[in-house]
């Protein structure tokens, strides 16, 4: 078919062929008789009828010309033109989903065994020669099946890194062994620190003082250390490392063995300030005695968890029956201002921290009369890190939170704090903390489960200032998929959670940060057969 229009536009020519003859038709067009519009509609008609005409014809050898209806036609037309057709595979994906759906609705019996993986399903479908029915809720109770099994293992493994997060490796026993043996042996181990000449900077605040309480060697040596590494001036810097009774020994030994020169490091044990008697911590005296709470802490840790608790929740569960939380040395933070009276301001550092920016221009941030400096964590990327409120950690069925908390409220961050000790001293914080942990010890830790946070929480009401989320990263601990920039930009990340550098569970991906300052070559390590992880 050839289509011509007139120069003028007032005339078009259709001619086609048809067995070799051909047929002329002239539509003549005049603007006085005939619209724009017509003319278009014209010209489309002639452009699609070819068309038209082939798509009949294919559709005719193939037998669709048995439709007899103009709907059937355009059924079938339809799809065509569309690229997708109402077929026979649509029919039976229609047919299978509402078979699965009546499948969803059936109990399924007890007592069936079913298949344990995808290929003796199949095997059993087509050995039996199961309808469709049966087929569908066989599907139903293998999928239920399997979905059980996954989760049970997933709460096996947590309950697994629970157990290999409060327990003491190996190598960091022998360490502390070995170095406590080292202390009663060598001399150049019991040597004062710091030296004789350098103790009035203990209580100079012209000096930026950081303080780390714990009783693992390898993590206080890494905090020390990374934080020293870091600083711009680390010649400025007084670390007080605060350890239990047992570990002292150790802890002095490795700090005078290998010192951070420039910096000045005291080691302290608890039982050496004199402050800390029984009758200024009461509360955590009665902790430790009560029934309850040694029961809860350190007996089975399993009791009072469903199998059918999510996995996270099962873990939140049993984290919070970790015995550190019982800990002296855990508490130590609450009473900084008596057990530092002549200091201004300090930074607070957990154990399980590394240091990565200089944090002296932390003395900077004005914190406008608060006491304590903190990143929040109800606000950011990550939705399971930074999504933490009050309603995370307390239980608001309980009238005593229920009156006095708002869920809502936005939690804050341990692990590093900078602290106006001198705003501190003229607040009723310490006196608020007691309140509150004896309240949930009569309340049979119904209040909260987890940790020293939650009494901080409460304590610190009204004291803190927040401060730009760069300066503590959280989560390392728990979120394995965590955002590797940000721990890279971040002064300091924290491996709060389970999975901890030190321990065969830590994540490989984000161990590195922490195992580069750890001196591998060092005597004590090596022969404490404490390696470097592989990848």
């Amino acid at each position: 078919m050839q289509i011509r229009l007139s120069p003028s536009m007032r005339s078009i020519t259709i001619s086609t062929s048809n067995n070799g003859f051909f047929d002329l038709m002239k539509v003549k067009v005049s603007a006085r008789h005939i619209s724009y519009r017509i003319f278009h509609i014209v010209l489309i008609l002639a452009l699609l009828l070819p068309f038209v005409f082939i798509l009949t014809a294919l559709i005719t050898l193939e037998g669709v010309n048995n439709c007899s209806s103009f709907v059937c036609l355009g059924r079938r037309l339809g799809p065509r033109f569309l690229g997708s057709g109402d077929d026979d595979s649509m029919r039976l994906m229609r047919d299978l989903y509402k078979l699965i759906d009546q499948a969803n609705a059936v109990e399924i019996p007890s007592g069936i065994k079913f298949p344990e993986s995808f290929s003796e399903f199949l095997s059993e479908m087509k050995h039996n020669h199961y309808d469709a029915k049966t087929f569908a809720i066989m599907l139903k109770g293998t999928m239920e099946n399997m979905d059980r099994e996954v989760k049970k293992s997933r709460l096996s493994e947590q309950l697994h890194k629970h157990f290999a997060a409060i327990s003491i490796p190996k190598g960091l026993h022998c360490l502390s062994l070995r170095l406590t043996d080292e202390y009663s042996t060598n001399a150049l181990a019991r040597k004062q620190l710091p030296s004789r000449e350098d103790l009035p900077l203990l209580f100079d605040n012209s000096y930026y003082h950081f303080i780390v309480a714990t009783d693992n060697i390898l993590a206080a040596s890494v905090v020390v250390g990374s934080t020293v590494r870091s600083s711009l001036n680390p010649q400025m810097i007084v670390f007080h490392v605060i350890t239990d009774k047992k570990t002292y020994p150790g802890m002095h030994s490795w700090f005078a063995l290998n010192p951070v020169s420039p910096a000045i490091v005291e080691v302290k044990s608890v039982h050496q300030f004199e402050w800390l008697t029984k009758e200024n911590v009461p509360v955590l005296q009665a902790m430790e005695s009560h029934h309850g709470v040694r029961n809860h802490y350190h007996g089975n840790h399993v009791s009072g968890i469903q199998a059918s608790d999510n996995p996270r929740v099962f873990a939140s569960k049993l984290q919070a029956k970790s015995p550190k939380y019982i800990s002296l040395l855990n508490h130590l933070r609450i009473y900084l201002p008596e057990l530092f009276p002549e200091l201004n301001k300090v930074v607070f550092l957990d154990d399980d921290v590394v240091v990565q920016r200089d944090l002296i221009p932390l003395w900077d941030i004005d914190l406008l009369g608060k006491v304590n400096g903190a990143v929040e964590t109800c606000k950011g990327d990550d939705g399971w890190v930074m999504s933490k409120r009050f309603r995370t950690y307390f239980n608001f069925a309980h009238p005593l939170v229920s009156k006095n908390l708002d869920p809502d409220e936005c939690a804050w961050a341990y692990g590093m704090n900078i602290f106006d000790l001198n705003s501190w001293r003229k607040t009723q914080i310490r006196e608020t903390y007691h309140h509150w942990l004896k309240e949930n010890v009569n309340s049979n830790l119904t209040i909260w489960k987890l940790g020293t946070l939650p009494p901080a929480l409460i304590a610190f009401r009204g004291h803190v200032h927040p401060i730009d989320s760069s300066w503590h990263m959280l989560g390392l601990g728990y979120q394995e998929k965590t955002n590797l920039n940000k721990v890279r930009n971040s002064a300091v990340i924290h491996y709060n959670g389970q999975c901890k550098p030190w321990l065969e569970i830590g994540y490989r991906h984000l161990q590195p940060f922490w195992t580069k300052h750890v001196n591998y070559s060092n005597e004590f390590i090596r022969n404490c057969h404490i390696l470097q992880p592989v990848d």
